[in-house]
């Protein structure tokens, strides 16, 4: 599903127009970037915890050449799935 898709499936379920539907999402998507960038932790009951988790510094090796390389320490994102999301992929 793309982005497109998922709008079209908000507007349907929520009962309201496209346009609402992608502000409603570019909002979400904006206030979740906010929040993991200050580093909190977004936890929404039964669908999951998105947090800031760092990265250290490491050696690693080129792949064209074979020479080691280091590569940078950096912030990721990872999520974990609630209860409810996974039992219902399951």
């Amino acid at each position: 599903m793309n982005k497109k898709e998922l709008i079209d499936s908000i507007a349907k379920k929520a009962g309201i127009n496209k346009t609402d539907a992608e502000s409603a999402l570019n909002a979400t998507v904006e206030a979740i970037s906010d929040c993991l960038r200050k580093g909190d932790k977004i936890t929404l009951v039964g669908f999951g915890t998105f947090s800031v988790s760092k990265r250290e510094a490491r050696k690693g090796r080129n792949p064209q050449n074979g020479k080691a390389i280091t590569i940078p320490a950096k912030k990721t994102v990872k999520f974990k799935s609630g209860s409810k999301l996974a039992e219902a992929v399951n």
